[in-house]
């Protein structure tokens, strides 16, 4: 009787450990183009992997979210996408749980910079400039062009932030990339980015999500903006004129992190080891012109998706590498006077 017992008592241990294990796991994500590659890369082979179901949400990135969640001790999130100088900055403010590598895996098996204290890096884009190239007789190639307002008339399209802006900015006045964020750095680089901006105010039509740049482009309510590479491809693919200027982009990681107190942290860990596996990361790139951290990723795209991606040789070689640690140290009180300027 006892044996029979105690078999039906593993018999059920195993049924609630299958339960555990295939948790509902909340990911939370920016949306559009994004994230319908991550459902087809990670969503569905997980679910259909009998891993549990994926509950997709989307946010702006807003880290006040987050912060209220933790602070409350009310986390419904169980991951969430997260830019590079937000991760420094929750992770600095404890809001991130630390990720186990050893369930993760290897930090060397990934591009440099994409694994973290708090997060892990799981593809890398770029912000660039596009442009409608049935509106413009000539292409522009630099942010010098994108401010010359009398050789391209008409509306620009920026980020509604001061984090990208500013560089261009910079940029646009003629420093070079590898010396945006020293400039930026002084109080002097300040007030020479602000007064950059001044010049194209009346001409910027702000953008806040990324799928407004290809629509105002489009529609030829702007004639350049700042977009996502990746927003700029997917319109590519259904055949439209837009083209991407590669030179004075800047790139960065978007990393998972997993707030502080998540219910469901260790499947969570198991779900981003997942996301790293080179086939996934194959199926990623396919499907958004966004670079794989896992370099084996590499070997199985076709070239012609390869060379598309910021991280081909050509599209990196002029580009800015965000910095992290900058945005961490002075993103707050420079957030704080952009807000104020865009407000004038």
């Amino acid at each position: 009787m006892s044996k029979i017992f105690s078999l039906s008592a593993l018999t059920l241990g195993l049924v609630c450990a299958a339960q555990v294990h295939a948790a509902d796991l909340t990911v939370i994500n920016f949306g559009g183009a994004n994230k319908d590659a991550q459902v087809k890369a990670y969503y569905q082979p997980w679910e259909a992997a009998g891993n549990g179901k994926i509950i997709a949400g989307e946010y702006n990135g807003e880290m006040a979210k987050v912060k209220a969640m933790v602070d409350t001790n009310s986390v419904s999130w169980d991951l969430v996408e997260v830019e590079s100088p937000e991760l420094a900055r929750g992770c600095d403010e404890d809001l991130f749980e630390e990720i186990d590598y050893a369930v993760v895996g290897d930090k060397k098996a990934l591009v440099p910079g994409a694994a973290s204290m708090c997060g892990v890096g799981f593809f890398v884009w770029s912000t660039v400039m596009a442009y409608n190239a049935d509106k413009l007789s000539t292409a522009p190639t630099s942010w010098a062009d994108f401010w010359d307002v009398k050789k391209f008339p008409g509306k620009r399209g920026l980020r509604k932030g001061a984090k990208y802006t500013l560089e261009f900015a910079l940029m646009a006045d003629g420093v070079a990339p590898k010396d945006v964020y020293k400039v930026l750095a002084s109080k002097d680089g300040q007030e020479r980015a602000f007064k950059k901006l001044d010049e194209l105010k009346p001409y910027i039509q702000w953008w806040e999500a990324g799928a407004q740049p290809p629509q105002y482009l489009a529609s030829g309510d702007v004639v350049m903006s700042s977009a996502y590479n990746g927003r700029i491809a997917a319109t590519q693919k259904e055949g439209s004129s837009l083209k991407v200027v590669w030179d004075g982009g800047i790139y960065d990681f978007d990393a998972w992190a997993i707030p502080k107190g998540a219910k469901n942290k260790d499947e969570a860990m198991k779900f981003i080891a997942y996301t790293l596996q080179p086939e996934n990361q194959k199926t990623y790139s396919e499907n958004i012109a966004y670079g794989p951290v896992n370099p084996k990723a590499v070997d199985l795209l076709d070239a012609k998706v390869a060379a598309d991606l910021p991280t081909a040789p050509q599209n990196i070689a002029n580009q800015v590498a965000m910095d992290v640690s900058f945005w961490a140290d002075f993103g707050e009180v420079l957030e704080q006077r952009f807000n104020a300027w865009a407000a004038k």
